[in-house]
């Protein structure tokens, strides 16, 4: 995959910038909906501290998310910038004051519900599902509180891609897989802009599925490789792409070997 011109670049940047949610002009003022559509991941935090009933808060939206049967097959372990550092020796990601490393949790639900049939797949499933319902969650209440996070699957060792070293440093059980940290604190400089969205009429359809033609996804990866390209001076979108595939062999042998075999 060669890398874009300068003028493909510029091209696929200005989509990026013009691109916006759209709302209904009825619908506008709706705050709710506001900071779900304005909602960007941040990478950039100031120092200073997310007070501790702002914190509570946004662990609370995650015990009280929706979830299969009400089983809640999730666990969050959270950090301070200090106790983040005293378990993996490093500060957490971007500099980010608190973390969430959010687990998909079929553990609990076993030991509560012995008698449930063996069906790890569906057990990691669900777990995985669930717990992602809570991080989202998680993530809308910090949005709602002047708050910003980043969900993180790799950096930092923080994630999916590396849940056997999480598993260990964190003593986790069988059943028991990190899915992703969230990273949380007061947003410093401007709003990131919206990544490349796929139209509506591509995710969205009613009846039989949509098929995207492919002009429509060559034009997503077009804006998808001009923002990498742009924001990543030097770095090659191909070698990403090559480097996560490498992630995922990784991830898929350890769910063979330690997921799915319980």
């Amino acid at each position: 995959m060669a890398r874009l011109s300068a003028v493909q670049v510029m091209k696929g940047l200005a989509r990026i910038v013009a691109a916006k949610p759209r709302v209904p002009k009825a619908l506008e003022d709706n705050a709710m909906l506001r900071t779900i559509l304005e909602r960007r991941s941040v990478r950039r935090f100031k120092p200073e501290p997310v007070p501790d009933d702002h914190w509570a808060a946004v662990l609370e939206a995650g015990r009280t998310a929706p979830c299969t049967v009400n089983l809640q097959s999730w666990s969050f372990a959270h950090f301070t910038a200090e106790s983040w550092r005293d378990t993996f020796g490093r500060r957490i990601p971007f500099d980010a004051p608190r973390a969430i490393i959010v687990l998909a949790d079929g553990h609990r639900p076993r030991r509560a519900i012995p008698d449930f049939p063996e069906a790890p797949l569906c057990e990691y499933t669900v777990a995985v599902m669930n717990a992602s319902l809570a991080a989202m969650n998680m993530c809308m209440a910090a949005e709602s509180l002047g708050l910003a996070t980043v969900m993180l699957s790799e950096t930092g060792r923080t994630g999916f891609y590396d849940s056997a070293y999480l598993g260990e440093v964190l003593d986790l059980p069988d059943r028991v897989t990190p899915i992703m940290t969230i990273a949380c604190g007061w947003p410093a400089g401007g709003q990131p802009a919206m990544p490349p969205k796929l139209p509506m009429d591509v995710v969205a359809f009613s009846g039989p599925y949509h098929e995207a033609t492919d002009a429509e996804l060559a034009e997503w990866m077009l804006q998808m490789r001009a923002g990498y390209q742009a924001g990543h001076r030097g770095e090659d979108f191909s070698a990403k792409i090559a480097h996560y595939a490498r992630r995922i062999d990784e991830a898929e042998e350890r769910l063979r070997t330690r997921v799915l075999k319980c």
